[in-house]
């Protein structure tokens, strides 16, 4: 797998303090991914340390191109799964 890394992303890693290195782990490895229906994107989500982060992404065969990274609540998951914002994908 490819991993396509913008200036946008790297200075949303960097200023929200998150390690690409451990961004690029939650895209390979997570097994909690949603699709979202209001951007059409794929989101991964994972745990950076303590924070619960979830990123956007795009993927085109092998190669995957992260948008940007939030941290977030399992609250602000969860709301976003009933109100039919994210789909299991």
């Amino acid at each position: 797998m490819k991993f396509i890394w913008s200036e946008y992303i790297r200075h949303r890693a960097e200023s929200r303090k998150f390690d690409l290195g451990k961004i690029e782990e939650i895209l390979r490895y997570s097994a909690e991914r949603y699709f979202d229906t209001e951007t059409d994107r794929l989101v991964a989500v994972g745990r950076h340390d303590e924070r619960l982060i979830m990123i956007p992404y795009e993927a085109y065969g092998d190669t995957v191109r992260a948008v940007t990274v939030h941290a977030v609540t399992r609250q602000q998951i969860n709301f976003r799964i009933k109100t039919g914002r994210f789909s299991n994908g």
